[in-house]
């Protein structure tokens, strides 16, 4: 079994990086190259606008190459809570945010000419207990007829032909997708470079100096400055930016992949080839991957860590959670054990705009596959002065009281779900 994420191991390696010393003055320095960074600066380079994207260590090695490969439209939160929270422009809003962003991928991909095994699989939200499904099928009433007409509410027996697990019913959003992470994320990157932008990687920013007009952003090999400066480092923000990392909590997320699966093991556990999330507080989320192996996430532990150590006790208890969910599987060989970090907000709701000097991107509170590379072209249409599309503009930001970059809290938090979901 390999401590690594299956998506770093299966992509091929981006080749493009400028090498020697970071310096240089540009219109625009990107400080991450994930889903956000990378879709800022093509966005930006394709405009003819000087671009710099400074990543710590490689394009991709964070959250944007550590997750489940899900592309799903929709919201973290129910439909209907949204409307409680945000209003029902802004819930419609955002939904249809998550709506375009795939939208937004698949044309890039087809523009790029990005081989990424990318698919409209469909998202199966499934009903872990006979109540959830009650109130997935009340929130599927709201989506359907307000937002979202391309969905439908399924049964337990219609769940047959999709998953070989019993559950209780489940709600199927067609306009979901799927795709390799690791491939899209390099092939974003060339494309950034093809159109002008310039690609530092192992160029941890460690300053930051603002005045007169300009930034200063200090890195081990050097220092660039720039006239706009974009935040787009998520779960991995450095402690240089203070503001972002009073707001963002980092958590662990983890996932399997096991040996690719016989024909007939596929027909036994994914015939429907969907991306499946369960509907439990600290639930699973799987799908198959392009060489038909069982990709398997969840929250396991409630870490604010992702190494070797963490992964392999998360790793054990997703073993435990497999075998429960597909018993048929039990003690299949696993190939692949990795965990990373999400950048979580305090209501679970992405931020972007413009704070502290800086523009930023991030808080996507799991959701983020989908989402970043739609957000990160938005912010940059608003750097070079152009329409304000972000659907969360003017949301209210507060830091979490008491949290200052170390989430000490996690291990409450956790015991909070794993209550929740035994009495409810």
């Amino acid at each position: 079994m390999q401590f690594q994420s299956y998506w770093h191991d299966t992509a091929r390696p981006f080749a493009h990086a400028v090498q020697g010393p970071v310096e240089g003055h540009y219109d625009v320095a990107v400080i991450g190259a994930g889903f956000t960074g990378l879709a800022a600066a093509r966005q930006l380079a394709k405009a003819g606008v000087k671009v710099v994207v400074l990543e710590a260590e490689r394009v991709g090695w964070g959250a944007s190459g550590r997750n489940g490969g899900h592309l799903n439209n929709g919201l973290a939160h129910s439909f209907l809570s949204a409307k409680s929270a945000l209003g029902p422009e802004r819930a419609i809003a955002l939904y249809r945010a998550f709506d375009d962003s795939i939208d937004t991928i698949e044309t890039i991909i087809a523009e790029e000419g990005i081989d990424c095994n990318f698919r409209r699989a469909g998202k199966l939200k499934l009903a872990s207990k006979p109540q959830h499904f009650n109130a997935i099928a009340r929130n599927f009433e709201a989506v359907h007829k307000e937002v979202d007409p391309e969905t439908a509410l399924l049964s337990a027996g219609d769940l047959k032909s999709e998953v070989g697990s019993p559950f209780h019913g489940a709600m199927l959003s067609k306009k979901s997708a799927m795709m390799h992470m690791g491939c899209y994320v390099v092939g974003l990157a060339a494309a950034a470079v093809r159109h002008g932008a310039v690609i530092f990687e192992k160029a941890a920013v460690t300053g930051h100096r603002q005045g007169n007009g300009r930034h200063s952003l200090e890195t081990g090999r050097g220092t660039v400055t720039a006239d706009h400066v974009l935040v787009a480092t998520g779960a991995y923000t450095p402690s240089t930016f203070g503001y972002f990392r009073r707001r963002i909590i980092s958590v662990g997320s983890f996932l399997l992949a096991t040996r690719p699966l016989s024909d007939a093991e596929v027909a036994a556990t994914m015939p429907g080839n969907r991306t499946c999330v369960t509907s439990m507080n600290i639930g699973n989320y799987f799908r198959l991957s392009p060489d038909k192996r069982l990709i398997f996430g969840g929250r396991a532990r409630f870490s604010a860590t992702s190494d070797q150590r963490s992964d392999a006790k998360s790793g054990d208890i997703l073993r435990a959670g497999l075998a429960e969910i597909f018993p048929q599987l039990a003690g299949i060989e696993i190939d692949y054990c990795w965990g990373g970090l999400v950048d979580m907000t305090k209501d679970r709701y992405p931020r972007a705009g413009y704070a502290d000097g800086v523009w930023y991107a991030m808080g996507y509170s799991g959701h983020g596959a989908q989402l970043s590379t739609h957000l990160g072209m938005i912010i940059a249409d608003a750097i070079m002065g152009k329409a304000d599309r972000n659907p969360v503009k003017g949301l209210g930001w507060p830091a979490v009281p008491g949290h200052f970059g170390k989430p000490w809290f996690l291990p409450v938090v956790g015991l909070y779900y794993k209550t929740l979901d035994r009495f409810m």
